[in-house]
C-alpha cells in the first residue's frame, strides 16, 4: 500500500507578484508563509535577529536580511521595508520569555515596524495577533495576560495608523498538518488552529483587498478559506 501523503495547501495567484516582508521571519508560521508565497511567485523577505538563521529562510524560498526590531530604529526598520508591497508581523516573544519582552516584542516591535511602514511608504500591512487579545486583565502579572495586553494595544496602535490594515487572531496553534478550513469571525470560540492553516490565511489575505481594515479570530472549521474570508462582514 502506498504511504498516505499529507494534505498540502497551494496558493492560488490573483494579483502580480508581491515583495512581501515578514518581520520574526524564522519562526513556524512565518516560514510556512513564506514557502507558500515563494510558491505562488511572490518575493518574500523575513527580518531575522540572529544570522544563523538565514539558510533556514533561504530553504523556505525566503530572502533573509538580520534586523531586530527591540535594537532598531524606525528609520533603520524603514530602510529594510523600502520598496516593499505588503508587510506582515509574524514577531513573537515565545511561551518562555518575560513580561518584559512580551511588551517589547509583541507590542513594541508591532508598534515599531507599522510606524515604520509608514514612514517607507508600505500601506500594506498584516498583524498576526491573538484569539482573545482585548479580554485580558489589565491588573494582572500573569504571563498569559500580559502577552494578551501586548496584543490588544499594538492592535489598537496599528488601527489608529494610516495604513491598510488586517488584523488576524488565531486560536491556540498546533502543529498538525494543514486542512484548509477554517472559522472566521470577530468573535470566536477558544478552540485551536494549525500554523499551516494561519499561514494560508495570511497569504489569503495578502491576496484580497476585501480583508482591508477587518480584524478578526480564525480558528479550524469547516469552511475553505477562501469562502471564510469573503464572507468577512464589511
Amino acid at each position: 500500500m502506498a504511504p498516505r501523503e499529507e494534505p498540502s495547501l497551494s496558493l492560488v495567484v490573483y494579483r502580480d507578484p508581491m515583495h512581501i516582508v515578514i518581520a520574526g521571519g524564522h519562526g513556524k508560521i512565518a516560514l510556512l508563509l513564506s514557502r507558500l508565497l515563494a510558491d505562488a511567485g511572490h518575493r518574500p523577505t523575513g527580518l531575522i535577529r540572529d544570522p544563523e538563521q538565514a539558510d533556514d529562510l533561504r530553504s523556505a524560498g525566503a530572502e533573509p536580511v538580520v534586523l531586530d526590531l527591540e535594537k532598531s530604529t524606525r528609520d533603520e526598520v524603514a530602510s529594510a521595508l523600502t520598496g516593499a508591497d505588503a508587510v506582515v508581523f509574524a514577531a513573537g516573544s515565545g511561551p518562555d520569555s518575560g513580561p518584559e519582552r512580551k511588551l517589547t516584542v509583541d507590542r513594541d516591535g508591532a508598534v515599531l515596524l507599522a510606524e515604520a511602514a509608514v514612514a517607507a511608504g508600505v500601506r500594506r500591512f498584516v498583524v498576526v495577533s491573538s484569539i482573545g487579545a482585548d479580554e485580558h486583565d489589565p491588573s494582572s502579572s500573569d504571563g498569559m495576560q500580559i502577552y494578551l495586553k501586548a496584543k490588544s494595544e499594538a492592535d489598537a496602535a496599528v488601527r489608529a495608523l494610516d495604513l491598510d490594515w488586517t488584523i488576524v487572531r488565531p486560536g491556540g496553534l498546533t502543529n498538525d498538518a494543514p486542512t484548509g478550513l477554517v472559522t472566521v469571525a470577530e468573535r470566536s470560540d477558544r478552540s485551536s488552529i494549525s500554523r499551516a492553516d494561519v499561514a494560508a490565511v495570511l497569504a489569503a489575505v495578502l491576496e484580497t483587498d476585501q480583508t482591508i481594515g477587518k480584524q478578526f479570530e480564525v480558528v479550524g472549521g469547516t469552511t475553505p478559506i477562501a469562502e471564510a474570508l469573503t464572507g468577512l462582514r464589511g
